[in-house]
């Protein structure tokens, strides 16, 4: 099963593009920082992931302002050019 939840802060959003089939897309770069356990020892982690978003779920992306934090449901591809993976976002929902 691929699928990834994360929480994370929007850290940048690009401008929406349209796919090929006429779909909204968004790229997007988040930020995670969290402490983990890792064979008993506790492990900071800090990372940048970039993302995109497309269909229906721009929308609620679009509005969300940068630096919110929110739990990010998706799962991950190669990306476009097979060079790394990218986090395709499938459902967002705000922290309270």
């Amino acid at each position: 099963m691929n699928r990834w939840v994360l929480t994370a802060t929007l850290a940048q959003r690009a401008a929406v593009r349209y796919t090929p089939a006429g779909l909204p897309a968004l790229d997007l770069s988040l930020q995670h920082e969290s402490e983990v356990s890792e064979d008993g020892t506790t492990r900071k982690v800090s990372m940048e992931i970039k993302a995109v978003a497309i269909g229906a779920i721009t929308q609620p992306l679009l509005a969300q302002v940068l630096g919110a934090a929110s739990v990010y449901v998706g799962f991950v591809a190669p990306s476009r050019n097979k060079r790394g993976l990218l986090f395709h976002i499938t459902s967002v929902e705000p922290l309270a």
